[in-house]
């Protein structure tokens, strides 16, 4: 079942400690770190900044992650914020401090016009890079969370590559004006100041701070260049994993959306071709089980017993798979598909005999052995006529089953059974199953040749028959399930 989750307001909820602790710290990393290096600029180069006293200088760089911690507790305690809304906040709060801090400059200190828009610019483009890396590091954990799997809003649509677009031409019109700005900073230095310093040390001076500058920016423009290239990455990885996994037939698998560009709209797109198929296939199965149930109880009415007696059968043979199949040597065939198949298939064992005629199928005495060897043709004619449905559908595992039940459960273990007088392991496994399903429930039943059996008569009968009629591992299964039966007779019984 497909669920729908908002991209923007559902919260985020993973089962990968690790992950969820590096998302926690990433914010306070990226706010420390832009402290620090504002600071060891301040100190180190920019002679304005360097005039500040520590506290004042720091104090407001300092604040933004509590606030920002305080801001989310605040509005975001119930749900998680939005991937745009975080960008937002992130960047409000450099751009506030920037301000701030611009503001105290030029009331406190008279700061020149070029200090003053260096730091704002600066600042502002900090934020700048640590908003856009933590939201693409929050894209990155919601990627990886299979709950974000619906819903895709097309009024918010921005093209990655408009995105993309924009975020490099900001990037690039900000680093020419930080450029520009220290260029400004440090001709006016040197004309005003540098007298005191000789011509090569004015000129480490002056390379040192745009050699700072440039690798700040640099660092921080790969950095997210990485970052979107390993969401992409991300993107087209689940966009693939789960496309092979359609493939294979699982439909159980979808791919997150989080995202309101094509990726967002791809993956919406891919989960929606899903849905549709699931819906096809899950009206198919409920054809294909109506049709299974009307043709096996067409074939009950003509004969004397119920249609009670296929609801009983195939829940027996379910029953003893499922315990079978903590036996060593069945815990690899009997996994959770192939028992639903012998499930589903098993109503139709006994399909063939509506090709036996009436005087025979309904004869109310014992069958002579002339008549004995007519009615063993049931198992035969049921087996051919799945084998034609199934050349028609082409590979199909639900009819070849189905053909195997029909054809062998009337084979014994021993080799004394029909049509073909199988042993041992080569009768099918789904054959031997039901032979004990079917051969329970007969006796069991009342019919008008013979009166209805205990359970205890019938347990009696079958354990007789270990090694001889029933294989004797699914007579072990059956002794460790046989209340389950017991139930399942309860439940189902004739005329309930």
């Amino acid at each position: 079942m497909n669920k729908q989750y908002a991209m923007t307001q559902q919260p985020v909820v993973v089962e990968n400690e690790p992950t969820i602790t590096r998302n926690k710290l990433l914010p306070l990393l990226h706010y420390m770190f832009a402290t620090v290096i504002f600071t060891l600029y301040g100190i180190e180069v920019c002679p304005v900044l360097a005039s500040i006293s520590p506290v004042n200088l720091l104090l407001p760089l300092m604040l933004m992650y509590p606030v920002r911690v305080l801001l989310i507790k605040q509005f975001f305690a119930k749900q998680s914020m939005s991937i745009s809304t975080q960008f937002k906040l992130d960047l409000l709060l450099f751009v506030v401090t920037a301000i701030l801090l611009t503001t105290f400059n030029i009331m406190t200190y008279d700061a020149p016009w070029h200090s003053s828009g260096k730091v704002l610019v600066g600042m502002s483009l900090l934020g700048l890079f640590v908003a856009t890396d933590l939201a693409l590091a929050s894209e990155r954990l919601r990627i990886n969370d299979e709950r974000f799997s619906g819903e895709f809003s097309s009024a918010r649509f921005i093209s990655f590559s408009q995105k993309f677009a924009a975020m490099a031409i900001f990037v690039v019109v900000a680093i020419g004006v930080v450029l520009f700005m220290v260029v400004s900073k440090d001709l006016t230095w040197l004309l005003e100041e540098a007298t005191a310093y000789d011509p090569q040390t004015a000129k480490l001076i002056i390379l040192a701070e745009i050699a700072i500058v440039v690798g700040i920016i640099l660092a921080y423009t790969i950095r997210i260049i990485l970052s979107y290239t390993g969401n992409l990455a991300l993107y087209l990885g689940h966009e693939t994993r789960v496309l092979d996994a359609v493939a294979n037939g699982d439909l159980a698998q979808r791919v997150p959306v989080v995202s309101s560009d094509e990726f967002g709209q791809m993956a919406h797109g891919t989960n929606a071709m899903i849905n549709s198929l699931l819906s096809y296939q899950n009206e198919l199965k409920v054809t294909r089980d109506a049709s299974i149930l009307a043709l096996a109880s067409l074939a009950e009415t003509r004969d004397n017993e119920t249609g009670a007696h296929i609801l009983r059968t195939q829940r027996y043979v379910k029953t003893l798979a499922l315990q079978l199949r903590k036996h060593q040597d069945f815990s690899q065939q009997l996994d959770d598909e192939t028992i639903e198949l012998y499930y589903k298939s098993a109503p139709l064992h006994d399909v063939g005999k509506v090709g036996i005629v009436d005087s025979i199928l309904l004869k109310p005495g014992k069958l002579t052995d002339d008549e004995f060897v007519i009615m063993k043709t049931h198992a035969q004619i049921g087996a051919d006529a799945l084998l034609v449905a199934e050349k028609q559908m082409g590979s199909n595992s639900f009819l070849r089953y189905a053909r195997e039940i029909a054809l062998s459960h009337h084979e014994k273990w021993d080799g004394s059974g029909y049509p073909n007088k199988l042993a041992g392991d080569d009768i099918p496994l789904s054959g031997r199953l039901m032979a004990l399903a079917d051969v329970y429930d007969a006796l069991l039943s009342k019919r008008v040749y013979k009166p209805a059996f205990s359970h205890e008569q019938v347990k009696e009968i079958i354990l007789k028959g270990r090694g001889s009629h029933f294989d004797p591992r699914i007579v072990e299964a059956f002794e460790a399930c046989e209340m389950e039966f017991i139930a399942i007779a309860e439940d189902f019984k004739d005329g309930k």
